[in-house]
């Protein structure tokens, strides 16, 4: 997700639905056999939730564990150590991160004492070296410091430019892909053959309203080429339910993303500034989604800033 509450920019006139205030899980779903989720809530950063408001989680193979995102704090990335602990004796030897956004990353620190592979996109170290003084900011800003304290994301040790395959063992291989701009600017994706499984993280959002940080145009083609892949039966996104049956949950980010695009262009053709833009801009599209009045206009300036160039 994009970064800070302090950075939220608000819909006039737009009323999204909020969540009442969820406890974060504690124990993962298993969605396939082997690959399991720790679900997020549908809220910022906050004292109470610990930052734990991303999918997490991790896949077991026949010799080692793949985590994948080690969530949002070194509290969160805690419980998630705890949870493969409990569901496996098998070592964590690879830590995958999937995009630099905090939510995402923060909790690595837990896992530092492992010494796993840690693997992300190519242009991942350059998104980190970026934003994480400022990303450590914001979370003793939203959870204090104490909460906060001890929260890091850890280095990649191997990147990914196009695809990797991952041998967890046993039979077990993750295709890793590297994606082009689209939800950020260093996405990676993760397919498991073995139970059909593609774990989307953010390029992939269910109910809570997506968060653009990279671009507009290669986010709808990145997700189109996603959506043509017949051997995925259900996707991890990065937001929403532990899994959702794919391609069919994709639907609704797709149309949320061509709203955005074509209310966009029709603004910028009508002289509609970027001031004006967030309370004009595909506002009902907006609506239907959860967090809408804290992300939709940042969408919109993101949105915009893209398109008028085209």
């Amino acid at each position: 997700m994009a970064p800070s509450a302090g950075r939220r920019s608000a819909l006039l006139g737009l009323g999204g639905a909020l969540l009442a205030a969820a406890a974060p899980a504690e124990t993962p779903t298993q969605v396939a056999p082997g690959v399991f989720v720790l679900p997020g809530v549908h809220e910022d950063a906050s004292p109470t939730n610990g930052n734990a408001i991303a999918n997490i989680g991790f896949v077991v193979g026949g010799a080692s564990v793949a985590v994948v995102d080690p969530g949002g704090s070194l509290a969160h990335g805690r419980r998630l150590r705890r949870a493969v602990e409990a569901a496996t004796p098998l070592p964590i030897r690879h830590l995958v991160l999937t995009h630099a956004h905090p939510d995402h990353v923060m909790g690595a620190a837990a896992f530092a004492d492992l010494r796993p592979e840690v693997i992300g996109h190519a242009r991942l170290p350059e998104a980190l070296a970026q934003r994480r003084d400022g990303y450590l900011r914001m979370l003793e800003r939203e959870m204090g410091p104490a909460a906060a304290a001890g929260s890091d994301a850890l280095p990649p040790t191997r990147l990914v430019e196009d695809r990797l395959d991952l041998d967890l063992g046993g039979g077990r291989v993750l295709a890793i892909s590297a994606h082009g701009p689209a939800h950020t600017d260093a996405d990676l994706s993760l397919f498991d053959p073995a139970t059909s499984t593609l774990w989307l993280s953010d390029l992939l959002f269910v109910e809570r309203i997506p968060s653009l940080d990279g671009s507009l145009a290669g986010w709808l083609r990145e997700l189109a080429a996603l959506r043509d892949r017949p051997a995925a039966a259900r996707a991890v996104p990065g937001h929403g339910p532990p899994a959702v049956p794919w391609p069919a949950a994709a639907a609704a980010l797709a149309g949320y993303l061509e709203a955005l695009r074509n209310g966009t262009r029709a603004a910028i053709a009508s002289g509609l500034g970027i001031a004006e833009a967030p309370a004009r801009v595909a506002t009902a599209e907006a609506a239907r989604w959860r967090l809408a009045e804290n992300y939709h206009g940042r969408n919109v300036s993101t949105a915009y800033r893209e398109l008028e160039w085209e």
